[in-house]
């Protein structure tokens, strides 16, 4: 397994909130969980542990008429996503190479006793 495979981030849910939460700045709790089509109690866990880990961080504020609650990668986070990211193209990388070298006669992975 590729060093900077992060199991922690690979739990689906995670990778979704950091992959959403990558390219932007502060985004709102509710983005957020219709984007990955979750409930806000399920969010919420994803989006504790995260933060736990130190790789997210949550704001929650007031606005006019109700409560809101934006969350944002921290540095930790994007380093961590960034290395899980190129792991994981790493191992896609490694998966196309094999699938191009030309396939093996199954003959050949059986042992012959007489060699």
């Amino acid at each position: 397994m590729d060093p900077l495979f992060n199991e922690f981030l690979h739990v689906p849910a995670r990778l979704s909130i950091v992959a959403l939460l990558a390219p932007a700045d502060w985004v709102d709790f509710a983005f957020l969980r219709d984007s990955i089509g979750t409930s806000d109690s399920a969010l919420s866990k994803q989006v504790s542990a995260l933060a736990a880990a130190g790789y997210v961080e949550v704001r929650k504020g007031q606005d006019k008429r109700a409560r809101r609650t934006s969350v944002q990668l921290t540095p930790t986070g994007r380093d961590a996503f960034q290395q899980h990211a190129a792991a994981l193209e790493r191992i896609v990388a490694l998966a196309k190479t094999a699938a191009e070298q030309p396939a093996r006669d199954s003959q050949d992975l059986i042992p012959n006793p007489r060699a």
